[in-house]
């Protein structure tokens, strides 16, 4: 996996709490992931697609696949930046490349990939990306494509 750090990436502040740490003040390791989950949701919101309207329509996302590398911890009261950039997708899931910095140097504490299938809320069963979803990726492709991100 490689960081991108670049401009063009999406970044979500958040701040280190004595929640998210054991008792030495480290971040616990489950807890990038509710970092993560947390970018990719502001990313997705940030470009106009509600994901409770799609409650209502059945439709659910869910983590199917992740690979994580823990660098550096991040520590009680650092301030962090946590990436969500979409790589590639396919007819029912999207893969996103993320990192989690450290906001004062940018240094790069914990990086993943992650693919998120779409599900129906139902049943548990994969289903199409919905319209709105498709067509942010499709554009977000279009316009980012030195990124090399793919649709399968």
């Amino acid at each position: 996996m490689l960081a991108d750090t670049s401009q063009q990436s999406f970044e979500w502040p958040v701040r280190v709490y004595i929640e998210d740490t054991d008792a030495g003040g480290i971040v616990f390791h489950a807890k990038y992931l509710h970092y993560m989950e947390r970018a990719r949701t502001e990313w997705i919101r940030n470009r106009g697609v509600g994901l409770r309207a799609g409650l209502a329509d059945n439709i659910s996302y869910v983590v199917q696949r992740l690979s994580i590398h823990y660098a550096v911890p991040a520590k009680l009261d650092d301030q962090l930046l946590v990436t969500a950039d979409p790589v590639a997708f396919g007819r029912v899931w999207m893969d996103f490349r993320q990192c989690v910095l450290r906001a004062s140097d940018r240094k790069v504490l914990s990086e993943a990939d992650v693919r998120v299938a779409c599900v129906a809320l139902d049943s548990g069963r994969p289903r199409r990306l919905p319209d709105n979803m498709r067509q942010l990726l499709e554009h977000y492709h279009d316009t980012n494509s030195s990124t090399g991100m793919s649709q399968e």
